[in-house]
């Protein structure tokens, strides 16, 4: 157990062990729900994607180059999570999305985050939870969806 006066190194660990867990755990039930080859990055690539984005475009929002949002994208492609299609507006452009299966692990993810939302409001208190919610987002920008987390750990 830390004391109030923790060492400053210790808020973004606790706050990235936080994250850890609960991804890992959105992980393990995702896999128990039909989807065990989902990695968390992928899941930040399917938000991404939502109704529909090329190669250049998924690697934009990511923070990756076009050519590692290619290799996700054949990933997710060859486990049935997204698809390649032409542009209805424009046949020149090949654009990339979901697929009920990629849109169904978008729905049980939801559904599992709130579960998990539901068990830290159990352990530690609706009032605390939602004090911890708000903290959070007086410190972070407004904007939760920061989907470039790959590239700004250094995984591409």
């Amino acid at each position: 157990m830390s004391s109030p006066d923790a060492p400053g190194f210790e808020l973004p660990l606790r706050l990235l062990l936080g994250f850890r867990v609960i991804i890992d755990e959105l992980h393990a039930e995702l896999a128990r729900r039909g989807h065990p080859d989902l990695k968390p990055m992928y899941g930040f690539a399917c938000q991404a994607i939502g109704p529909g984005v090329t190669a250049v475009e998924l690697g934009r929002k990511m923070g990756v180059s076009k050519q590692a949002a290619g290799k996700t994208i054949d990933q997710l492609t060859k486990l049935g999570y997204v698809e390649r299609a032409t542009d209805p507006h424009d046949a020149r452009r090949k654009i990339v999305r979901l697929t009920p299966r990629g849109i169904e692990s978008l729905t049980l993810a939801a559904e599992i985050f709130d579960q998990i939302r539901a068990r830290w409001v159990k352990t530690l208190g609706a009032d605390r939870v939602r004090a911890m919610e708000q903290d959070l987002r007086t410190m972070t920008p407004p904007d939760p969806f920061q989907l470039d987390m790959p590239r700004w750990f250094g995984t591409f």
